[in-house]
């Protein structure tokens, strides 16, 4: 009864996966099928036109073959032979080059909806995914729907059309010898069953899963390289990056191993001289027992070689076709990612009274992880969020900007409802600095122009010289016009130092700090620190404190443990009491103290050098 059961699971899970490929056929491919199609009967006409000529050469051995051949017949069958041939030629490179201009068209219109989609998605679909990710839906992906748009549906047209076309003709001179020709045909289809069998989507899923491994810790590694060299410590760097390569290998070499031995034998059955060999020695038993022509075993010879091939070219597009049914599974689920809904008209913020009402919120439905969170952050004051890894900081901060909405509950901005703000007011009136710096690939100017896109070189001056990163702007190769990655190569401090410049920029009442400086070296943390100092000046402040020494200054702590809200007050009120906070203090201050013993211990030892590389 068990197995019964778990068979029934399974069965109930292939279905769903069917059914889900079905809807992302409709769905993403369903603007070009009518032309598709249309293109489908064009090479099918095609096909027919290629297996003609095969047949009039045929039956021109044939009539040579006779006692007294019909010389006008044989010019005649040469001549339609060969104008057929040219319309085969003519509609076969037509439906192509059409598929690819339909391709072309699709491709340009998905990826312009796929931009449009990710305009609407909430910001923490992408916190939640890697830039490798998001590239490989919108590049890679659609890349791989070519296949299935300009080549699978013809290829698959072809290679019925024309064996099918290729075999009736071949049953009508001999259906013994036709019959034959199915044997190798039927055990190919054995062995390519083998190979595409129920493991083969999970394998090709987990190799894909791979693949992006491999991708992400190679951006890692190099983006971080400088670093860990830097530090003597390249091993460890290169660690990830080793490891991904490794397990990758391990498993595609496991995985395809046994599949290139099946499609090498395979491939085999359909060679020509296998599939001659076995027609000619069926052929010689009937010829020999007087049961067939020997005229008739010139198309068999002529046409039954080329249905072998045929055949070949449609496993060897197996492969592909299944990388683009899950690609366009993958684009499916984008397009119906839920959307955060942008309402037309709605109130206009202005002093960045945020409240928390009764909030929780779950990435997934049962599974909350903040838990009944009542808060009140008032303007001109900064709150910092404390608590253990987990305890669901960052979460609620991200709730204010709208990276995700809330499952109950709801935040209100000035008294309003942010889901009743349109998008663009509530970014005017929230402006966030992560630890993750986001810089678009352009100049200094664009990056900073993000935030108010009329601002003048007087106000980008301005928020970069309190941003304290204007003097290093001005020694890069083109200033302001430096082009980030190219001619601009930022430190992390000073990448933050220009996202904070952004900020400014932006004037937003209120802001969401997540530990600007967690990443930076102490000059830059310093300079980031001042910065901070500018941007934090009368607004509405929530920070996100991972070192708790650098928010002794704050108006508010919130302690949150578990997605709960236990412990809120001033610094002193929270150390003298003996709660969660007071115990994270104890361990800062302990963590603290050990790393000054170290620093000294290394400047007894080694000098300022080392003694920099410990700080750092």
């Amino acid at each position: 009864m068990p197995d019964t059961v778990e068979r029934a699971a399974a069965k109930s899970a292939r279905r769903t996966a069917k059914e889900r490929q079905r809807l992302a056929d409709r769905q993403i491919l369903g603007p070009v099928a009518s032309r598709l199609t249309i293109a489908s009967i064009i090479v099918a006409i095609a096909s027919l036109c290629a297996v003609v000529p095969f047949i009039l050469i045929a039956e021109v051995c044939r009539e040579l073959l006779a006692t007294t051949p019909g010389w006008s017949r044989v010019w005649t069958l040469l001549l339609t032979a060969l104008g057929i041939l040219g319309v085969r030629g003519l509609l076969q490179s037509g439906a192509l080059l059409w598929s690819h201009l339909i391709d072309a068209e699709h491709q340009y219109t998905l990826r312009q909806l796929l931009a449009a989609k990710l305009s609407r998605v909430p910001l923490g679909w992408f916190t939640e995914r890697s830039s490798g990710e998001v590239k490989k839906l919108l590049q890679n992906d659609v890349d791989a729907l070519h296949y299935l748009v300009a080549h699978a549906r013809l290829e698959f047209v072809g290679a019925l059309t024309l064996p099918l076309a290729t075999f009736v003709y071949l049953l009508l001179v001999d259906w013994r010898l036709g019959l034959l020709l199915l044997v190798p045909i039927a055990l190919y289809g054995f062995v390519m069953s083998r190979i595409m069998g129920p493991g083969y989507a999970a394998k090709l899923t987990t190799f894909e899963s791979w693949q992006s491994r491999v991708s992400e810790t190679t951006i890692e590694f190099v983006d971080g390289i400088q670093v860990v060299r830097a530090f003597g410590q390249p091993r460890k760097g290169h660690h990830r990056y080793q490891e991904a390569i490794d397990g990758y290998a391990t498993f595609f070499t496991a995985w395809v191993g046994p599949i290139t031995r099946l499609e090498g034998v395979g491939s085999q059955l359909l060679n020509p001289v296998v599939v001659l060999l076995l027609v000619l020695l069926a052929a010689l038993g009937l010829i020999g027992g007087d049961a067939m022509e020997p005229s008739a075993l010139v198309p068999f010879i002529l046409l039954g070689l080329g249905i072998g091939s045929t055949v070949l070219t449609f496993g060897y597009g197996l492969q592909a076709l299944r990388q683009a049914s899950s690609a366009s599974v993958r684009l499916l689920d984008l397009v119906e990612t839920p959307e955060l809904v942008d309402p037309a008209e709605g109130p206009v913020p202005v002093s960045g009274l945020v409240r928390f009402e009764n909030v929780t919120f779950g990435y997934r439905e049962g599974h909350p992880v903040l838990h009944g969170v009542d808060l009140e952050l008032h303007p001109g004051t900064i709150t910092a969020l404390v608590g253990p890894s987990g305890s669901g900081k960052s979460t609620l901060a991200r709730l204010v900007p709208r990276f995700y909405d809330v499952t109950g509950g709801r935040i209100t901005l000035d008294g309003d409802d942010i889901r009743s703000l349109r998008s663009a007011d509530l970014y005017r009136a929230v402006g966030f600095v992560l630890q993750d710096v986001q810089l678009i690939a352009g100049t200094v100017r664009e990056n900073l122009l993000l935030a108010r896109p009329d601002a003048d070189d007087a106000a980008l001056e301005r928020v970069c010289r309190a941003a304290q990163i204007h003097e290093r702007i001005l020694e890069l190769p083109r200033g302001y016009d430096s082009e980030i990655g190219r001619d601009a190569r930022l430190s992390g401090g000073e990448a933050q130092r220009l996202s904070i410049a952004r900020a400014l920029l932006a004037d937003a009442p209120v802001l969401v700090l997540d530990e600007a400086t967690a990443f930076a070296d102490p000059e830059s943390e310093a300079a980031i620190q001042d910065a901070l100092a500018v941007l934090v000046a009368d607004r509405t402040v929530l920070v996100i404190a991972h070192r708790l020494h650098t928010i002794i200054d704050v108006d508010q702590i919130v302690v949150l443990d578990d997605g709960r809200i236990v412990e809120r007050g001033t610094p002193d009120e929270l150390r003298s009491a003996d709660g969660l906070f007071s115990r994270l203090w104890a361990a800062n201050e302990r963590a603290l103290t050990e790393v000054d013993r170290l620093e000294r211990t290394a400047e007894t030892a080694s000098g300022p050098t080392q003694n920099l590389e410990v700080r750092a």
